[in-house]
């Protein structure tokens, strides 16, 4: 059984780096026309642009974590649309899982998260301290601290060629989310008749578990909360 909501998310904030994940429109998709990996569907008067590669923000590494998502709604119908995160959704080809799309503030909560039990926090060097290395197991060499440079640091074994957290030390710590991804997610709310957002959605990593995704968005009256349609763009995983 997979991982479901902040359980997932505590997962992947603990489970350190993996492939960088690029989701390129598949052939038969709506692509667009500007080179930028965009694709376009329409329906209901209701249309979405989806590009899977667009993220250009901080953490520049975010794609090795998450799997960010730009899209635009433009809303040319008659009714007014309620978008809600748990209407965007990525589902596997092969497995149909479904992927729902992260509300950013859950990412916070789950770095605290205890709903992961055999979850193990990563060790982390101590506060405010990067070493430049020289040669295997290095902490030799002057580099920015907390305060400026300083001079090498030695350890607690006296010796500049032991780093007790050279294989311990995760390679992503950034806290998620970021100021940017904040600033830069898709808002929840209503688009009225001729109105647009845009803005990131952030799933889950799917690199390691799928090969091929669709993003289907649920189109649902905001005055009714009836659902009267979807859109959908499929997608080819990639990683490198």
């Amino acid at each position: 059984m997979r991982a479901h909501g902040l359980g997932a998310a505590a997962l992947l904030l603990v489970a350190g780096c993996a492939a960088e994940t690029k989701l390129r429109p598949t052939p038969e998709a709506g692509v667009l026309e500007n080179g930028k990996g965009g694709a376009v569907t329409e329906q209901e008067g209701v249309r979405l642009v989806a590009d899977g590669s667009a993220w250009k923000g901080y953490p520049s590494n975010l794609e090795r974590r998450l799997t960010p998502v730009y899209v635009r709604l433009e809303n040319q119908g008659q009714r007014a649309l309620k978008l809600q995160y748990r209407g965007f959704s990525l589902i596997g080809q092969e497995s149909r899982f479904r992927y729902n799309a992260l509300a950013p503030l859950s990412l916070q909560k789950a770095a605290s998260s205890n709903e992961v039990p055999n979850a193990q926090a990563p060790v982390i060097a101590p506060a405010g301290r990067w070493s430049v290395g020289v040669g295997v197991g290095s902490s030799y060499g002057y580099g920015p601290r907390r305060g400026g440079y300083g001079p090498p640091y030695y350890g607690p074994w006296g010796s500049p060629f032991y780093d007790p957290y050279l294989y311990a030390r995760p390679q992503c710590q950034e806290p998620l989310p970021t100021e940017d991804m904040l600033n830069n997610a898709l808002p929840e709310g209503t688009l009225e008749p001729g109105g647009a957002l845009e803005g990131f959605l952030y799933f889950q990593g799917v690199a390691s578990r799928e090969d091929a995704v669709t993003l289907q968005v649920k189109l649902v009256d905001a005055g009714t909360g009836e659902p009267f349609g979807a859109l959908d763009i499929p997608f080819q995983v990639s990683t490198r």
